[in-house]
């Protein structure tokens, strides 16, 4: 009896004390779990009207790493505010929804700061009438079985599938849902959002108020990173530092999940020491660099009200995108690489004005040419990715296994977890495909791109 005490006694010694070290100082890998936790279901409570606990579970602990399976949330829906944690004590995850801006991670707790920022005005762009898709809200899509069977096609939707669309020639032609999903669900692109903050510094080029060429971007780059443009930027060849594993604390999850200052964060960075090369001829793939764009293109406006007015304004507004939200960080900073939530056909506007070339309703909204060059293969990336912000290479197309030969003026819209939206000009189509689907599954979107090209142009 002695012996079984003793034994209960340090067992209740090491818990006490392991639930005391966690308290105290809770590793960042808790810290970044318990903020993802947080942030992940305000957007899908505020923005896509989901259950939090189905979030929870669905999009935070079935696909991803061991401790988020320990997550507990609270949802304040009258404050806006999402509290996680691991068993709902440690980690401090803490998020904040704000009209406009959706949801914002607060890893510092100070909610105050948050709330006391610039808000964007209420929008008065009006929603899509009963016109036809993208004009209006109407969808006419075809009757063709063919199609169909593709789109009901397990194999080619992927594992995970959530919204499916197809454009030819301008129309919705058929479309998919998966369970608990619709045309009306607001869906987080991930990187998708990276050619969005493309379009919106192009929408500011064409202004003139911002060049591609522009340098000395940020005040402490008072070293040679003061020779970093633009457009080195957005080819994603700045030659700074940086490291985009999602699977640990590394500094894509620091940035996302534990500064309050994203791009203050992602600017401090110095050169890369190790590379072969130099600034414009070594491609890094870097959400920092994005939001660090999303601060610069800012930047050029007078007051915080005026910026966080300009995407809506200036882009969603015009393209009838009434649905999108491009979250912004605690500070006040578009999160440009990965938060814009919008519906699929939403997603499918913004594909189709990419394939008219920036054009939308006989109107240039971008410089002439600039979606050429976004889409120009940049060749610090081998051609793999554009000059814009766009990707060459087919999503997942580096998994093992074969991949389909695409047309090659095909370009592509590329996010976390199976999200892409393919453009193919000489096939006048885009295919908007969304879901939650880790690479692991080895989904490659391109086999459902190409059947839908085949099923199309046998129905011609």
């Amino acid at each position: 009896m002695r012996i079984v005490k003793g034994v209960v006694a340090l067992l209740a010694a090491v818990i006490i004390g392991f639930a005391g070290w966690l308290y105290f100082a809770p590793p960042d890998l808790i810290r970044v779990g318990s903020q993802y936790s947080a942030k992940i279901v305000c957007s899908n409570v505020f923005l896509a009207e989901r259950d939090p606990q189905a979030t929870l579970e669905t999009d935070v602990q079935a696909p991803g790493h061991w401790l988020l399976r320990l997550m507990n949330v609270s949802v304040d829906r009258t404050a806006g505010v999402v509290r996680a944690g691991l068993l709902g004590v440690f980690g401090g995850g803490l998020s904040v929804y704000r009209e406009g801006q959706g949801c914002a991670a607060v890893p510092d707790g100070d909610l105050d700061a948050v709330r006391a920022q610039s808000a964007p005005p209420p929008s008065q762009v009006a929603a899509p009438g009963d016109g036809v898709w993208p004009e209006g809200g109407t969808v006419e899509p075809l009757e063709d079985i063919e199609l169909y069977a593709v789109l009901n096609d397990e194999a080619l939707v992927g594992p995970g599938m959530r919204a499916v669309v197809v454009v030819r020639d301008g129309r919705i032609v058929g479309e998919r849902y998966g369970e608990g999903f619709d045309e009306k669900t607001r869906l987080l692109g991930w990187s998708m959002t990276k050619s969005v903050t493309a379009a919106l510094i192009g929408r500011l080029v064409r202004e003139g108020r911002i060049s591609v060429e522009e340098t000395g971007l940020f005040a402490n780059w008072t070293d040679e990173r003061s020779k970093i443009s633009v457009a080195d930027m957005l080819g994603m060849a700045s030659d700074l530092t940086w490291n985009e594993d999602y699977g640990d604390v590394s500094d894509v999850t620091r940035m996302l999940y534990l500064e309050p200052d994203m791009a203050g964060f992602a600017a401090s960075m110095p050169l890369d020491a190790e590379t072969q090369g130099g600034i414009g001829e070594v491609f890094e793939y870097s959400s920092g660099t994005t939001v660090m764009l999303s601060r610069i293109w800012e930047n050029v406006f007078d007051s915080p009200t005026e910026a966080l007015a300009f995407p809506r304004d200036a882009l969603f507004g015009p393209l009838g995108m009434t649905s999108a939200v491009l979250e912004t960080d605690a500070r006040g900073t578009f999160v440009g690489s990965s938060y814009l939530y919008a519906t699929a056909r939403d997603w499918a506007r913004m594909g189709q004005f990419l394939l008219q070339r920036g054009v939308w309703n006989g109107h240039s909204l971008l410089p002439v040419g600039f979606v050429d060059w976004m889409v120009e293969p940049h060749p610090a990336s081998g051609g793999e990715y554009g000059r814009g912000h766009v990707w060459r290479r087919a999503p997942n197309a580096w998994l093992p296994g074969d991949n389909p030969d695409l047309p090659e003026d095909a370009f592509f819209m590329s996010g976390h977890d199976g999200q892409s939206v393919s453009i193919v000009p000489s096939e006048n189509l885009v295919v908007v495909r969304l879901g939650l689907t880790p690479s692991r599954l080895n989904y490659k979107p391109a086999f459902l791109v190409q059947a839908l090209i085949d099923t199309l142009d046998r129905a011609e």
